[in-house]
């Protein structure tokens, strides 16, 4: 059986139309963020969907690669922190309200969705996790920067920057929804130490942010790579091969 490759086009009245790339005809859901900016075809483009295709054949995994919002939210740089967040809201509504009914409607079915995302992906894969672990509970978090003051401009803490910010919110939380979590999600982070992971802020990043997982008791992983593995796509495609099998 040849591999499923199918293009949906997903409207929402707050974030207009956006691109998925559908792979695969069984297994687990998983939702692909894009790094900064990036679109839908990307994932396939760069080899990454080679470098899992055996998944894909196997009937272990269904892969949805969705387009960035971010140069509307994080990346617009006409907006500040609290702005962006706001527009980002946008993208979640599509994300949770739209692509996941969807998803649902393919695999004939409501299941968990696993995330996975690379670079700023990474981010979001994280933070889906976190905000919505009822559909989200798995995140695979490949060199990601986890916190959006970093890479959304500016140092405020409106309301909806805070609650959108892992590394602010995570930190903060207690009581029975922190209890929720511990037995609900798993997040795998990944992060190589050679070229562009410190200049991108990454290796420190996920660091810090494994920190505050392990304060706050989330069940995660940090798989720290080598110097020689840089902040880059072939990095990526080893750690999306040897990860990804343990989510599906």
């Amino acid at each position: 059986m040849m591999m499923r490759r199918e293009h949906w086009l997903i409207e929402s009245p707050g974030a207009g139309a956006g691109n998925v790339m559908a792979y695969g005809h069984y297994g687990r859901p998983m939702i692909v963020f894009p790094t900064d900016m990036g679109r839908a075809p990307d994932f396939e483009e760069r080899g990454m969907l080679d470098a899992v295709g055996w998944l894909l054949d196997a009937g272990r995994v269904k892969l949805y690669c969705v387009d960035s919002f971010d140069q509307a939210s994080w990346r617009n740089p006409s907006l500040s922190l609290e702005e962006r967040a706001i527009n980002h809201g946008r993208f979640e509504d599509w994300v949770v309200n739209h692509l996941v009914p969807a998803i649902y409607q393919d695999c004939q079915g409501s299941m968990d969705i696993g995330l996975v995302g690379c670079s700023f992906g990474a981010y979001h894969a994280a933070n889906f996790c976190l905000k919505r672990a009822d559909l989200f509970p798995l995140a695979l978090c490949l060199s990601g920067v986890y916190d959006v003051a970093v890479v959304g401009g500016g140092w405020e803490r409106g309301p909806e920057a805070y609650f959108n910010n892992p590394m602010d919110y995570l930190a903060n939380m207690e009581g029975d929804h922190l209890a929720w979590l511990r037995g609900r999600v798993r997040l795998q982070l990944v992060c190589g130490q050679g070229m562009w992971e410190d200049t991108t802020g990454a290796l420190q990043s996920t660091r810090a942010f494994a920190r505050v997982l392990g304060e706050k008791g989330i069940p995660h992983e940090m798989d720290l790579w080598g110097w020689d593995v840089p902040h880059d796509w072939p990095s990526w495609r080893t750690q999306l091969a040897q990860y990804l099998p343990r989510f599906c």
